[in-house]
């Protein structure tokens, strides 16, 4: 039971990275160790550089694995690829990490600035420094820029960094 939830992660994540097609090279894989790229695509039906495209980003990622085998038939070299179900939860860790950081710059952003927001939706905010530039008028709209209070912004991605903080401490 425990492999189909690995099994399930590996091809969620294959989706997350790519879409439908990621999604079937990576069923593929699971359902045939060491194929080589025209296994998959005769499995997937998929084109062959569809495939190859697939299964380099999965490969940079650390998600599988390949070796080059020479093939008894052809002569020349192929790659047999293999899905590291194992790595799923270090990617996904990774990820959590980088998200992280990037919120942690937001949130030091945000809360160090001033901003200023003429209210119309498509306008953008501006800080003090620009919002003086421009007259406290806003170049896209010609409203008036008021002070604009980011704090429920800010306590959001604080929210969201606690969160992931805490999935990676039960992850450790």
């Amino acid at each position: 039971m425990k492999k189909l939830q690995y099994e399930d992660s590996f091809v969620k994540v294959a989706g997350l990275l790519g879409g439908d097609e990621y999604i079937k090279v990576a069923r593929a894989l699971l359902n045939n160790e060491n194929a080589t790229d025209e296994e998959i695509a005769s499995a997937t039906g998929l084109k062959i550089n569809i495939v190859r495209r697939a299964l380099y980003d999965l490969f940079g990622k650390s998600l599988i694995s390949g070796i080059r085998v020479k093939d008894p038939k052809r002569g020349w070299y192929v790659y047999q690829w293999k899905a590291q179900t194992d790595q799923v939860d270090a990617f996904l860790n990774n990820r959590k990490r980088k998200i992280m950081e990037r919120l942690k710059k937001r949130v030091a952003y945000e809360t160090g600035h001033n901003f200023y927001f003429c209210g119309t939706q498509s306008c953008k905010k501006r800080v003090f420094e620009e919002a003086i530039d421009l007259s406290f008028r806003c170049p896209e709209c010609d409203g008036q820029l008021q002070p604009h209070d980011n704090s429920e912004q800010v306590s959001a991605m604080k929210w969201k960094i606690e969160q992931l903080e805490r999935e990676l401490g039960q992850a450790s």
